[in-house]
C-alpha cells in the first residue's frame, strides 16, 4: 500500500513533474508474469525513476546499508525502503551472495517484477562494467526474461555525493526480452553464467552508449581510492616545512636553471596546497585508518 501510494499520490506526481522522465521501449514490459529488469547503475536515483515510470511494482535488491543506518537519517532511510518493498541484500559474497539469490528468486516466484544491478555498485566514472553472474543464476533458476534496461541522465541529475539532485530530464531505456531458456538446468556451469551476464552487458552498452570496462567496478573503485590516498600523502609530504628547501639549494648550487624554476613552483604549489587543505579543513591527518574522512563524534 505504501509503495502505491508513494508512487501515485505523494512522490511521483512530483518527481514526474519536476524531471519529467521519458521512456523507449515501454511496449517490451510485460503485463504479467516474472522479470527481472537488468540495469546500468548511475546513481541512487536510479533506484526511484525506473520504477517511477514501469506500470507494475518493481522491487530492487537494495544493500543492507540502507537498512542498518543509525540515527534519525538512518530510521528514514530504512524505513523508506522497506515501505516501498526493497529487500536488503549483503554484497560481503559467500553465503551472503546466496542469500540474495533466494531472495530474488521468492520475488520472481510470487510472479513479480525484479530490478538487478549487474554491476553490483555504482559506475565510479560514468562507464560500464563487467557484470556479475548472479542475474544470470536468476534467470535460469526462475526461469523468467531479462530486460535490459539503460538509465540516462541520472549521474548528471544527482552524481554520487550529492543530496540534492539537479532538475532535468531523466532518460530510460528498455530493450527487448532477452530470453536464456536454451541454457535451461546448466545454472552451474560458470561458463555460461558468464556467457549469459556479458550477453545483458552487451545489451546495456548498446542501450546505454556507455564505454565498456572489462573489470568489476568495486576494483575500479579500490584503484581509485587508493590513488587517491597516496596523492593525498604526497601533498602532505611537500607541504611540510622544508620539504621543498633542500631541491631548491641543490639546483642553486649547480646553477640549473630549470631545475630551480621545478623546486620554486614546487614550493609555490606546495604553499597552495597548505591553503587549500586549511580551506577545506581536512587533509590526512583526517582520515580513518582506512582513509575514510573522520566523522565527529555526535
Amino acid at each position: 500500500m505504501f509503495y502505491w501510494v508513494l508512487k501515485t499520490v505523494v512522490l511521483g506526481p512530483i518527481l514526474k513533474l519536476l524531471f519529467r522522465p521519458w521512456v523507449e521501449g515501454e511496449e517490451n514490459i510485460p503485463e504479467e508474469g516474472p522479470v527481472i529488469f537488468a540495469s546500468n547503475h548511475l546513481s541512487f536515483s536510479d533506484s526511484i525513476f525506473l520504477p517511477l515510470v514501469v506500470p507494475r511494482r518493481m522491487t530492487f535488491l537494495a544493500k543492507s546499508d540502507y537498512f542498518t543506518g543509525r540515527g534519525i537519517k538512518g530510521r528514514l532511510t530504512a524505513a523508506f525502503f522497506r515501505g516501498v518493498g526493497q529487500l536488503p541484500v549483503d554484497r560481503s559474497g559467500g553465503r551472503a551472495g546466496e542469500a540474495a539469490l533466494r531472495s530474488g528468486l521468492r520475488v520472481l516466484r510470487r510472479g513479480e517484477m525484479l530490478g538487478i544491478y549487474p554491476e553490483g555498485t555504482r559506475s565510479p566514472d560514468g562507464r560500464l562494467y563487467r557484470g556479475r553472474t548472479g542475474v544470470a543464476r536468476m534467470a535460469l533458476e526462475g526461469g523468467v526474461v531479462v530486460l535490459p534496461v539503460a538509465m540516462i541522465g541520472t549521474d548528471k541529475a544527482q552524481p554520487t555525493g550529492k543530496k540534492i539532485p539537479k532538475l532535468m530530464r531523466i532518460g530510460v531505456k528498455i530493450g527487448k526480452p532477452l530470453d536464456f531458456s536454451r541454457y535451461e538446468g546448466m545454472e552451474d556451469d560458470r561458463f555460461v553464467l558468464r556467457s549469459i551476464t556479458d550477453e545483458i552487458m552487451y545489451e546495456l552498452m548498446l542501450l546505454s552508449g556507455q564505454e565498456y570496462v572489462d573489470m568489476y567496478a568495486t576494483s575500479m573503485k579500490d584503484r581509485l581510492l587508493a590513488a587517491a590516498k597516496t596523492k593525498a600523502r604526497e601533498l602532505h609530504e611537500a607541504a611540510l616545512p622544508g620539504s621543498a628547501a633542500k631541491e631548491l639549494e641543490e639546483a642553486l648550487d649547480a646553477h640549473d636553471d630549470e631545475a630551480i624554476r621545478r623546486a620554486r613552483r614546487r614550493v609555490d604549489d606546495a604553499a597552495a596546497d597548505i591553503d587549500e587543505t586549511t580551506e577545506r579543513g581536512g587533509g590526512p591527518e583526517d582520515e580513518d585508518e582506512r582513509g575514510r574522512p573522520r566523522r565527529e563524534a555526535s
